[in-house]
């Protein structure tokens, strides 16, 4: 089977509209985003709402479990705080309700986990080889048992791969997957790229083929500019998009 891993949508609706026209060109069975859909950008409904009528299984992101109010945004930076207030002004009762339905964490084909940030904690971040091997020893407890886990947050493409102890990351655009070694695998960010690469991305996950390829993919980085301005959104969020960090 062919599935679609997103992440980080980030209420950018011309980079969502994008990546779902990419991944529809290639034919895929399913597609599953690993939270954050709302937040810094400035259409947080339609974009909630493109995700539902396409019936993209997701999961919550730590801007998404803010907005719902299961937490309080004071530890975000002033920034993303201010996008984070905004949107809970702006969003609709009913995507809001959706919002508070999503789970931390899903598993599909039988073989694959899929979170946001660490395996055991949405809000942590996956950095390093030091995190990666934290969560590498997670997915070996008896609770996930998995080899494959797709995760999101950072907003930069990266695989961590795991054998025999020893981690081996790396930004090649295919990995194929080996039956003995553990994966950790980000499809980057969907509205808010953090790598000097302002396309959107997303990856493919071939599981029959056991192998993973990352797309980037371009977008009307003006318009969503021009959006978040007149949203009243900080200014700092339109001119990050022009540069991809």
């Amino acid at each position: 089977m062919l599935f679609a891993i997103i992440s980080d949508v980030h209420s950018n609706l011309e980079a969502l509209n994008s990546v779902l026209e990419r991944i529809d060109s290639i034919g895929v069975d399913s597609i599953v985003s690993l939270g954050d859909m709302v937040g810094y950008n400035a259409d947080p409904n339609r974009c909630i709402e493109l995700i539902r009528k396409r019936d993209i299984r997701c999961i919550l992101g730590n801007h998404d479990s803010r907005v719902c109010g299961f937490e309080e945004p004071a530890d975000f930076n002033p920034v993303a705080r201010t996008a984070l207030l905004w949107t809970r002004q702006n969003i609709t009762d009913d995507n809001l309700e959706y919002l508070k339905t999503l789970p931390r964490q899903l598993t599909f084909n039988d073989n694959a986990l899929a979170v946001h940030g660490w395996i055991n904690n949405t809000d942590m971040y996956i950095l390093s080889q030091s995190d990666a091997m934290a969560n590498f020893k997670l997915l070996q407890m008896e609770e996930y048992r998995y080899r494959l886990c797709f995760f999101g947050h950072t907003h930069i493409m990266i695989t961590y791969a795991m054998k025999e102890m020893v981690i081996f990351p790396a930004m090649e655009e295919s990995v194929k997957l080996l039956d003995e070694a553990y994966y950790l695998v980000n499809p980057g960010s969907v509205g808010q790229p953090r790598d000097y690469d302002p396309r959107a991305s997303f990856l493919i996950y071939n599981s029959d083929e056991r192998e993973i390829k990352f797309f980037r993919t371009d977008y009307d980085i003006d318009k969503c500019r021009s959006k978040i301005i007149k949203a009243g959104l900080p200014n700092s969020l339109a001119e990050r998009l022009i540069i991809g960090c």
